[in-house]
């Protein structure tokens, strides 16, 4: 066991000298120390909510945690979800409180990726998402062009909805919707407004969840339901400088560059402020129409994988 480099609301932090991870521009310390910096701006998105985190150990490929450790401490609340895939019970954590965020940060988790749904009501999210992936290379303007598709969509539906960059090359666009909406009304009205966005301007968005049908436009991901998470608010990628989700008002989103938004900037610009409480509207009833559009609407991640069985079979049948 490492010696304690200092000790935080009683977590021992250890090896904070070390890198963070190649091409992070940060160390341990400086993780540690962003997460500190924002964990009051950070909670509320992580709250009750069972938590995967990305974490990134020396020498090591960057993994994917949602089942807790052994080893994590007894006072890290934790709920279990049952696992379809796996037949198993998965022990997700609870990042309720700074405590546990320096815990996380201790062991080196850099990205932080909630459910939609509250703990215990896996059948009522609490936003939607729209997930704007631009094609690869200097593109994040055609996915500011795409946000603003998805904006005018929810406008013409009667919604609103915040934007928050990715923190990779991509944006967020986030629709908190009221407590009673069920899973299948969300994940259905996700479907409308992505096929809405992309009806507004085919030339630069695409519902199509097969790469090579995307002809270089942003794919609106409309799959972001049920038991899906999405990066949080502030939450720091394993990304080169080790960028962070950071929300953008849309009046600034032209001007934006995720590039500007790391564990080293960010701190300052929330200071003594939170950007995202006040850019997230209220909780909005689902519209009807939307709704039943929605459900019209095949869900994307099948349908690519029924399309990708009949392409293989052609191929087989012409070769």
């Amino acid at each position: 066991m490492a010696a304690a480099d200092e000790t935080r609301d009683g977590v021992s932090l250890t090896n904070l000298d070390q890198p963070l991870f190649d091409g992070a521009g940060a160390t341990k310390r400086d993780l540690v120390d962003y997460l500190d910096a924002v964990h009051e701006w950070m909670l509320p998105g992580l709250r009750d909510r069972p938590l995967s985190v990305v974490r990134v150990r020396p020498g090591q490929e960057p993994f994917m945690q949602k089942n807790l450790p052994k080893y994590t401490p007894d006072w890290v609340r934790r709920t279990s979800v049952w696992a379809e895939a796996s037949r198993r019970s998965i022990s997700y954590a609870l990042c309720d409180d700074r405590r546990t965020l320096l815990w996380f940060a201790n062991q080196r988790a850099v990205e932080y990726h909630p459910t939609l749904s509250p703990a215990g009501h896996p059948e009522h999210p609490t936003h939607l998402v729209l997930d704007l992936d631009p094609p690869a290379g200097d593109s994040f303007t055609m996915a500011v062009g795409a946000a603003l598709l998805v904006r005018q969509a929810l406008a013409d539906a009667g919604l609103a909805g915040a934007v928050k960059t990715s923190g990779a090359k991509g944006l967020h666009v986030i629709v908190p919707v009221d407590p009673a909406t069920t899973a299948e009304e969300a994940a259905a009205a996700t479907r409308a407004v992505a096929a809405r966005a992309e009806r507004l301007d085919p030339a630069l968005a695409t519902t199509a969840f097969i790469v090579e049908d995307r002809g270089g436009r942003v794919f609106v991901d409309s799959t972001r339901a049920y038991g899906a998470t999405v990066v949080a608010a502030y939450s720091p990628r394993i990304r080169p400088g080790t960028p962070v989700s950071y929300p953008v008002g849309w009046a600034d989103l032209a001007s934006a560059t995720p590039a500007d938004f790391t564990v080293r900037t960010v701190p300052a610009l929330v200071a003594e402020r939170d950007p995202w409480a006040e850019a997230l509207p209220d909780p909005q009833r689902l519209p009807e129409d939307l709704v039943a559009e929605g459900r019209a609407i095949p869900v994307a991640r099948v349908q690519a994988m029924h399309e990708g069985k009949r392409r293989a079979k052609a191929r087989r049948e012409a070769g």
